[in-house]
């Protein structure tokens, strides 16, 4: 016990050393903003304590090699190849997602499917961006499907192409996601009209029948593997939790679904993926780049469903509000909730919540069909 007392302190390095307090600082910024700023506390708490843990010296918790041989095994390490490494654990937390979504909202107004594709473009924006600065072909698809805003995409993805930045990518994506009404409120008006950002859209409850809930996400998943086989099981996790909110005989596994089976999944997907937030792996040059691309995304996510909307009311009898497009990407329920709130701040009497949220689970949809169709291209 005294050797490895003495071992843990005299063996590492000046510069080892270094890298690891860097790392512990990291641990500690996620700490603090999920515990002060709320942001996103089930995901970055559980990552920012596992990047500490992972970073002490001769950490039990990850494997140990002594000459190229393992000396012991961590249980970090068992639990990233059971749960990480063949995607079962991202694929899980999508049966929790798909029983939090009510797509009432776009089933009333099916339009606002289109602002949830137009709400991917910061994924093939950014894909051009990751190559011009040398990435490989599948790293900057991994690095573009940040902009899908959907952690469990990114993971699914970046995992599958077997992407040597995944932690960066995942921080990235988390961040950015619970950052949503942060970055995107100057870009709607940046880019918007006070006149545009006021257009009112009256919302006219249409009750959907519970049978169209139902064949919904039959219907979604049939029609992505014969157009995106290799989205499937993305798609199809997501639609089943759907379908166990909708069916109506499950109600209790569908609240178990949205609470404690999704809180527990992503509290073991934010502690596994700090296996790959060692220093020696996460502290390089690339990491920097990765989280400034990733902003890059989000941003051009926003300005591509804006823009579709301007287009829109270009050719549209009945005007709809261009910010809604923003609402399409996958962030869901915090590009809604901004959409709305922004709307709000230009005319208290303008509630755009229930359009927002259509489009936000349009992009839902699209976020998983979008990583399925890079995995076709590029797996």
């Amino acid at each position: 016990m005294l050797n490895l007392f003495l071992r843990s302190f005299l063996e590492p390095s000046a510069a080892e050393w270094g890298r690891m307090l860097a790392m512990w600082a990291v641990g500690g910024i996620l700490i603090y903003l999920a515990v002060k700023k709320d942001m996103e506390p089930a995901l970055l708490l559980p990552m920012g304590f596992g990047a500490i843990l992972v970073n002490l010296p001769f950490s039990g918790a990850v494997t140990q090699y002594v000459s190229g041989a393992v000396e012991s095994v961590g249980p970090l390490d068992v639990l990233f190849s059971a749960g990480i490494e063949n995607e079962i654990f991202p694929l899980l937390l999508f049966i929790g997602i798909g029983a939090m979504i009510d797509f009432g909202p776009l089933l009333a107004n099916p339009r606002l499917f289109i602002f949830g594709a137009a709400a991917q473009f910061g994924i093939f924006f950014t894909f051009s961006m990751a190559r011009l600065f040398g990435f490989s072909m599948t790293d900057a698809v991994s690095i573009s499907i940040i902009g899908a805003a959907d952690g469990p995409t990114a993971i699914f993805v970046s995992q599958y192409l077997g992407s040597a930045y995944a932690p960066a990518i995942l921080v990235a994506a988390y961040s950015y996601m619970a950052l949503v009404p942060i970055i995107q409120p100057p870009v709607i008006r940046l880019i918007t009209t006070r006149a545009e950002r006021q257009i009112r859209m009256p919302y006219a409850n249409s009750a959907v029948s519970k049978p169209v809930r139902i064949l919904f996400p039959i219907v979604i998943t049939a029609a992505a593997g014969l157009f995106a086989p290799k989205s499937v099981a993305l798609v199809g996790f997501l639609m089943f939790g759907n379908l166990v909110r909708e069916c109506g005989v499950l109600n209790s596994l569908s609240e178990t679904a949205q609470k404690d089976f999704a809180n527990i999944i992503t509290l073991l997907l934010g502690l596994t993926i700090s296996v790959k937030m060692q220093a020696e792996q996460f502290l390089r040059p690339e990491t920097l780049l990765i989280m400034g691309l990733g902003l890059v995304a989000f941003v051009f996510d926003t300005v591509g469903g804006v823009l579709l909307g301007k287009l829109y009311n270009l050719f549209a009898s009945v005007k709809v509000n261009p910010m809604i497009g923003a609402a399409g990407i996958s962030a869901f329920p915090m590009a809604a909730r901004t959409v709305h709130k922004i709307g709000l701040a230009e005319d208290n009497q303008n509630f755009l919540l229930m359009h927002a949220a259509g489009a936000n689970v349009a992009g839902q949809i699209a976020s998983v069909i979008a990583g399925g169709l890079v995995l076709s291209f590029f797996g």
